[in-house]
């Protein structure tokens, strides 16, 4: 069973490779967390907001996976 918290494996492998449909997915999953950290007085800074977009793309980007996944189990 999954952890609802976090992104799927399998989304962060396509996202790593440039796939747009699954970073917009990242992006979506975090977007309240964005919001919240693009907070200033009370109002949603936009610069903020895309600043920190901007860094989570890169990052994924720059991602590298060094082991294998452990087998999934069902």
């Amino acid at each position: 069973m999954r952890n609802p918290k976090l992104v799927p494996y399998e989304t962060i492998i396509r996202a790593t490779s440039g796939e747009p449909e699954a970073i917009d997915e990242v992006l979506r999953h975090y977007s309240k967390r964005i919001r919240l950290a693009s907070l200033e007085n009370g109002h949603v800074n936009k610069d903020t907001e895309d600043n920190i977009k901007r860094r989570l793309i890169a990052a994924l980007f720059q991602f590298r996976f060094d082991e294998q996944p452990y087998p999934k189990t069902e």
